[in-house]
């Protein structure tokens, strides 16, 4: 049973208004000892010329059902309290038979590719990247929980000027040897000292600009060197998404599109949108707009272009039904020019298109920056992440089987749990040994709210006794409140997957986790008397909903810490 359906089925018949219109009024009250539903008569006032108080007292009085355990005016708003022992007998009864589906929906269908992640190759991975990685991976296992079919792509920057520089670097300062011992970290710091003998040399910009237009007309030394770097940075960046728990369906970088911009071009001239400003070819975006950039007046080509080319592309080989890039706050206008020029070209589809920001990640209240080299490597916060978990799994429980396991389970989960339970458009500082704080609002906290919940399981197993759906009839307000938590998670998954947000299930994950600990505290759960299977029930219920909460944030959930 839906009981705000129920809510709205009751008033269809007494007050004058469509139920959609009802539904949306419909709140939830701050305070839980009011109800759990309020409808405002204040909608009611001007048609029936009275006092919404009045209007609020006289439906109460009409309405009565099983589902209900009381009804009443409370000034202007109809109140409507659940029956406690309905709610918790239909919740468990739901999860426990539909275990890890429960809040499975068909909200749509079709494929959804998902732009994420997206690191520039010969740079090693930072917690710059972390967001858009984890932000992705959540987007889309939240979508394939309601009917989508989602298509992460990994668009590898892997092209651009900035590789021009890299060769040049390499040229000058680089050797072989070195690159092959450490790849990554050693074609960095060829990249972050060009940049600063740049500022000294400007010289050094034409330079690399003359090896990437190389690179573009095919020069076998360019290209050569490009392959090489490439190669060395997939083999690590693999790795540290295999850490991540993340994988992918596609890593087409933006060098593969480098024969599909030139018909972009050809189209957007036919079409007649493509004219010259100051030696580049742009698209008019409209009156008191700038326009925009397709090629530059030295010929090379632009982001923005290879990107209308990937759109095309991917609507063509995936007919998607929505398409997201997961990409900073301060992209924004890219996306704009993107949607915009595919609008004017005929492609409707655009409007599917959604740009799903986040904000940034700073240290000690600083921007990090890969240019000046004062970044924040994301496999060394991994590794010390799982190291700090390890010392507090130590301490805590020694004797714990798996310990090596377990320690990156939490130690990872507490990194990506943290960047989760942030709204995702805003900042956040990140510090890493609040991160992995085993109380407050972490992910280590839920990870142990529900290893609590199995301790308490293999225990009743012990004693012969296991969760049972007969017979339930709990109705105590601890059992209540972690029941219609639970009963909630449906709507939490509707959401999420609406507003490309796992920052929604991340907290109610919290929240869920905080209700259980409660209950914990204050009911003698193994007390051998009628109602253990029920309270059992109500544990393993909770289990599962917090283990399918975590998994859906790209987080394991141990059951044992």
């Amino acid at each position: 049973m839906n009981f705000k359906n129920e809510v709205v089925e009751l008033l269809a018949p007494k007050v004058d208004l469509p139920k959609e219109k009802i539904a949306a009024l419909i709140e939830r009250p701050k305070n839980e000892k009011m109800g759990d539903y309020a409808f405002p008569a204040f909608a009611l006032a001007k048609v029936m010329h009275k006092n919404p108080a009045e209007i609020a007292k006289e439906i109460a009085e009409q309405l009565s059902s099983p589902a209900f355990s009381n009804i009443q005016a409370v000034g202007p708003y109809v109140n409507f309290a659940i029956n406690h022992e309905k709610l918790i007998s239909q919740t468990l009864t739901e999860v426990l038979t539909q275990k890890e589906h429960f809040g499975d929906q068909k909200l749509g269908t079709g494929n959804v590719p998902i732009d994420m992640s997206s690191p520039n190759i010969a740079k090693p991975m930072s917690m710059g990247h972390l967001r858009s990685t984890v932000i992705g991976n959540s987007i889309a296992k939240t979508l394939q929980k309601v009917g989508y079919t989602p298509v992460k792509i990994n668009f590898l920057g892997d092209y651009g000027t900035q590789f021009g520089k890299l060769i040049a670097a390499y040229k000058h300062w680089g050797n072989e040897e070195d690159v092959k011992k450490d790849p990554i970290m050693n074609l960095f710091k060829y990249y972050v000292k060009f940049h600063a003998e740049a500022e000294k040399h400007p010289e050094l910009d034409d330079e690399g600009r003359a090896w990437f237009k190389k690179l573009e007309d095919g020069d076998p030394e360019a290209v050569e060197l490009w392959q090489w770097f490439r190669e060395v940075s997939l083999v690590d960046f693999k790795r540290i998404y295999k850490d991540l728990g993340v994988e992918f369906d596609s890593y087409k970088g933006e060098a593969f599109f480098n024969d599909k911009m030139q018909p972009v071009i050809d189209e957007l001239k036919q079409k007649d949108l493509l004219h010259e400003s100051q030696g580049a070819q742009v698209v008019d975006m409209g009156e008191d707009e700038n326009p925009a950039l397709i090629v530059k007046s030295d010929g090379t080509s632009v982001y923005l272009t290879r990107d209308i080319a990937a759109a095309l592309y991917r609507m063509k080989s995936y007919n998607f039904v929505k398409m997201l890039y997961v990409v900073g706050n301060e992209q924004a206008q890219h996306f704009v020019e993107l949607k915009t020029v595919l609008k004017k070209m005929g492609y409707d589809w655009a409007d599917e298109i959604y740009h799903v920001p986040f904000g940034l990640i700073t240290q000690g209240g600083k921007k990090l920056s890969t240019r000046k080299g004062n970044v924040v490597f994301l496999d060394k916060v991994l590794k010390d992440a799982v190291a700090l978990a390890q010392k507090q799994i130590e301490q805590k429980n020694p004797d714990l089987a798996e310990q090596k396991q377990v320690a990156h389970d939490v130690g990872v989960g507490a990194v990506i749990f943290h960047d989760l339970k942030n709204d995702r458009t805003d900042n956040f500082d990140f510090d890493l040994e609040e991160v992995v704080r085993f109380e407050g609002d972490t992910g280590p906290y839920v990870q142990y709210t529900n290893a609590r919940a199995q301790s308490v399981l293999r225990k009743a197993a012990k004693m012969d006794q296991k969760p049972e759906l007969s017979n339930l009839k709990l109705n105590d307000d601890w059992s209540f409140s972690v029941a219609k938590a639970l009963a909630d998670f449906p709507r939490i998954i509707a959401r999420s997957s609406d507003k490309f947000e796992p920052s929604i299930i991340a907290k109610y994950a919290l929240d869920l986790a905080k209700k259980f600990n409660k209950y914990y505290a204050n009911v003698k759960i193994l007390t051998n008397d009628e109602q253990i299977a029920s309270r059992l029930a109500l544990v393993e219920a909770t289990s599962i909903v917090l283990t399918e909460s975590l998994r859906l944030l790209g987080v394991n959930a141990p059951k044992e810490m």
